[in-house]
């Protein structure tokens, strides 16, 4: 019987990925809540962490942010604003953080002030590229445009997260 256990325990062990190598994981939930971008043009969706698994939609639009919730091997299990989930392979993903506009239009200023002149209006559903944050304002980037915007409205960081 002992030696059954101890079979047991040792193919356990070697069919547990391993600890320390890199992009291996059980497809758990991650320590803590990441963000990331969407690398392409096109990213398939999958319902699984693989190419055997269908497609369950295709994001079609570049730098858009996405939380990633759990990882296996090469593929992230990511989050959209709007809380739907899916698997990506982790080259379709940049470290590049951006922030989506969830709120009704935003004003863009050129300091962190709501006294502060307005640069540009936001509107819902538009993507910036985060230069830093603190506790309640992000500077950011819109195509030609560069400024400060409340954190609340905004989709794309983690509680309390601030940005150097």
């Amino acid at each position: 019987m002992q030696f059954l256990f101890a079979g047991l325990l040792m193919a356990a062990a070697v069919l547990a990925p391993a600890a320390g190598n890199a992009g291996e994981h059980s497809g758990s939930p991650t320590e803590a809540i990441r963000f990331a971008s969407l690398r392409a043009k096109e990213v398939n969706v999958r319902a699984g962490p693989g190419v055997r698994y269908h497609v369950k939609w295709v994001f079609v639009r570049k730098r858009l942010p996405v939380m990633i919730t759990a990882e296996f091997e090469s593929w992230r299990k990511i989050r959209d604003s709007q809380k739907a989930e899916g698997w990506v392979h982790r080259a379709m993903l940049s470290a590049a953080r951006t922030v989506i506009v969830q709120a009704d239009t935003m004003t863009l200023r050129r300091r962190a002030s709501e006294k502060s002149p307005a640069v540009a209006q936001l509107a819902p559903g538009m993507v910036a590229r985060i230069e830093r944050c603190d506790a309640q304002w992000c500077r950011v980037s819109v195509r030609a445009y560069s400024g400060w915007l409340r954190r609340d409205g905004l989709w794309g960081l983690a509680p309390n997260e601030t940005m150097e």
